[in-house]
């Protein structure tokens, strides 16, 4: 192994990626290059060798910086799980690899699905380490392991798949929550580190947003389950410890997920977890995942995510005999009676609010429009019409989205 000193300027000068954030930028000092097998959240330096699927680097302010072959590029190795992108694992040495996330994940593509383009191929420099000469690693800047001093609502929002709306889901909560006065926490317990999903938590009112990097994880595939489980554990302790009265904690990819399905086992989650809703993608997914967590031990409450974009999904899955919620109904505080204890029961409501179409206007919660299932067009036609415009300017009271329930980097 060889090192060499790493000066300020060129640290300043690379694009540092969201996955290092957490790593103070002091402690940046020295170069450490040659015969070196990375460990998952050791942090390198890279050049930007060709472009492929992702173009943009997360920065840790969140702003998505263009990147150029030749550009310097701060990142993190680790694992990636992503059935609709790609499977990629840490190298075994600091030869060419793959960026494989836009958070700023280094890795050798496994696998990925038929519609991506090739990853990003990066040439690490060296791993970046401290005046020593000691690699520094993601995990050694976690946030401290500490008990819960003070009561915490836990709810679960897990989904059949990786983009089953799981995220739009867990931030429609937090605003209907937060409107209600409550103080929430957003914590995204598992996937591949991206700042995407924090964001959107905070934006719809979260006080406090984690996830699994502020637990020492660039990533969690193939991390062990009892580790996973402590970093939830941190996580949701320190909400509690910050004055959060809810945490809304989303689990990545689905039930058949390999760490997922570990994780709903764990102890920690059945003992302490008030309820899941369930984000689903078809009626199928929906009576299938909500067995299985039942058997696992948790309760249901509500079904949500891109089911509800399609009032025949919805008709479909009413057989599974749990209330549907489009995300518009649970940012308007469909549920914040039950989650708060104050309610014995969630009922199905006859009407569902969606955002296509409002031919009607009748009395609801939050005094929101709600339009009968029968006369909405799809969310399709409405992008190909141009008419969401005049919708959002009169009913501003509704989080739109920018596009999908859920979004992957």
């Amino acid at each position: 192994m060889y090192q060499s000193d790493l000066g300020i300027a060129r640290i300043s000068r690379a694009k540092r990626a969201f996955s290092t954030r957490r790593v103070n930028e002091n402690d940046m000092r020295s170069l450490l290059s040659g015969d070196i097998q990375p460990r998952s959240g050791d942090l390198v330096l890279a050049t930007v060798y060709e472009l492929g699927k992702h173009r943009k680097i997360e920065k840790i302010t969140g702003r998505r910086a263009t990147m150029m072959p030749g550009d310097e590029i701060i990142v993190c190795y680790g694992n990636r799980y992503a059935p609709d992108q790609f499977e990629a694992l840490v190298s075994d040495d600091l030869g060419l690899c793959d960026l494989v996330a836009g958070g700023g994940i280094a890795s050798r593509e496994i696998t990925r699905h038929d519609r991506m383009l090739p990853p990003t191929r990066i040439q690490p420099i060296g791993l970046i380490g401290d005046a020593q000469g000691q690699p520094l690693n993601v995990v050694d800047y976690r946030i401290p392991f500490e008990t819960a001093t003070r009561p915490i609502k836990l709810f679960i929002v897990v989904g059949t798949a990786m983009n089953s709306g799981k995220t739009f889901t867990a931030a429609s909560l937090i605003h209907g929550l937060t409107k209600s006065g409550f103080t929430v926490a957003g914590i995204k317990g598992t996937g591949t580190g991206s700042g995407g999903d924090m964001w959107q938590m905070q934006d719809m009112g979260a006080s406090i947003t984690l996830d699994f990097t502020d637990a020492g994880f660039p990533g969690t595939y193939k991390c062990p389950g009892n580790e996973i489980e402590q970093g939830v554990i941190a996580l949701v302790n320190h909400a509690a410890n910050n004055g959060c009265d809810f945490a809304i904690l989303e689990i990545a990819d689905g039930l058949q997920h390999a760490e997922t399905a570990k994780l709903l086992q764990s102890e920690f989650l059945l003992e302490n977890s008030t309820g899941c809703i369930f984000a689903a993608n078809d009626s199928l997914g929906a009576a299938y995942g909500c067995k299985l967590l039942a058997q696992l031990g948790h309760e249901v409450c509500a079904i949500s995510g891109q089911i509800t974009r399609s009032p025949l999904a919805m008709r479909e899955a009413e057989a599974c005999g749990i209330p549907l919620y489009t995300p518009f109904e649970l940012q308007a505080g469909a549920m914040v009676e039950t989650m708060a204890g104050q309610a014995a029961s969630i009922e199905q409501p006859a009407e569902h609010i969606q955002p296509e179409r409002y031919a009607s206007v009748m009395s609801s919660m939050s005094d929101m429009p709600v339009v009968n299932r029968a006369e909405q067009t799809s969310w399709q036609n409405l992008r190909e019409e141009g008419s969401r415009a005049p919708l959002q300017a009169a009913f501003p009271e509704v989080e739109w989205p920018e596009d999908d329930l859920d979004t992957a980097s």
